[in-house]
C-alpha cells in the first residue's frame, strides 16, 4: 500500500503543477493554418520514456474519424507542463509505473468539431467501445463536451498509470461492418469519470488520473469530462 500510496502523491504534486499552468496560460487561438505558440514543445523532446497513445488524428475514437486541427500523433504542451510529467514518470519509473498520456494541446477547431459532433445526435456508432453507459443526450449537460477547453491552454493532459512492462496496444481492426470491438478496447466516456462523481478521491479529481486495470495500455476509463 505504501508503493500505490507514494505513485498517487506523485501524480498529486503533478497534477498540483499543471493545475497551476493551466490557470495562467493563455487560450492559443485558432488559425486557418494553426501551429502551437512558440513556447509549446513536444512531450518526448522533454520525456521519450512517457507513452504516448494519441488517437485523434485517427479514426479510431469516440467519433470513427478523425479529429480537425490534428495533423499527427503528436503530444504537445507548455514547457513548463512538460517538465512537471518529466519530473513526475522519474519517480514513477522507480515504482515501476509510466504515465500514459491520450491527449495534450487541443485546437479550437478540434473542440468546435467535438461540438459538431455532439449535437448530431443519429451519430453514434462508437457508443459500443467508448461510450456504452452514456446517454449522448446528455454530453453537454453532464460537462463531456463544452464550447471551450483547457487543453487549447497546452497544460491540461488527459492521462492514465500503466504498470511496466506495459502491454502493447492491440491493433485497431476495421471491417466493412464497422470496428471491431473486444474486451480489451476502452470506455471514452463512463459515469464513474466525470468530475462530478462523489466517489472519486480528491487525488484523482486533481489528477484526472483513471483507474486502468493494472497492467493494461489499452483499457481505461478517461480522464474527461471532455472539453
Amino acid at each position: 500500500m505504501t508503493g500505490i500510496a507514494t505513485v498517487f502523491r506523485t501524480l498529486a504534486a503533478a497534477a498540483a503543477a499543471l493545475l497551476a499552468l493551466t490557470v495562467t496560460a493563455p487560450v492559443a487561438q485558432a488559425r486557418p493554418e494553426p501551429k502551437a505558440p512558440g513556447e509549446f514543445v513536444s512531450l518526448r523532446s522533454v520525456d521519450p520514456t512517457i507513452i504516448q497513445e494519441m488517437r485523434y488524428p485517427t479514426a479510431h475514437d469516440f467519433m470513427g474519424e478523425p479529429v480537425d486541427g490534428y495533423r499527427q500523433s503528436l503530444c504537445i504542451l507548455t514547457r513548463p507542463a512538460a517538465e512537471a510529467l518529466h519530473r513526475a514518470q522519474l519517480r514513477l519509473l522507480r515504482q515501476g509505473y509510466s504515465l500514459k498520456v491520450y491527449d495534450c494541446y487541443r485546437p479550437q477547431r478540434a473542440v468546435d468539431h467535438f461540438v459538431r459532433w455532439a449535437k448530431d445526435l443519429d451519430d453514434q456508432k462508437m457508443k459500443a467501445e467508448f461510450y456504452p453507459r452514456v446517454d449522448k443526450t446528455r454530453l453537454f449537460a453532464d460537462g463531456y463536451i463544452a464550447e471551450k477547453s483547457g487543453h487549447s491552454r497546452g497544460s491540461t493532459v488527459d492521462l492514465t498509470l500503466v504498470r511496466l512492462p506495459a502491454l502493447p496496444t492491440r491493433p485497431y481492426p476495421v471491417t466493412r461492418r464497422g470496428p471491431s470491438v473486444s474486451p480489451t478496447t476502452r470506455s471514452t466516456w463512463a459515469p464513474a469519470s466525470t468530475a462530478s462523481t462523489r466517489s472519486r478521491t480528491r487525488t484523482t479529481r486533481a489528477s484526472r488520473v483513471s483507474s486502468a486495470p493494472t497492467g493494461s495500455s489499452s483499457r481505461r476509463r478517461s480522464p474527461r469530462p471532455v472539453s
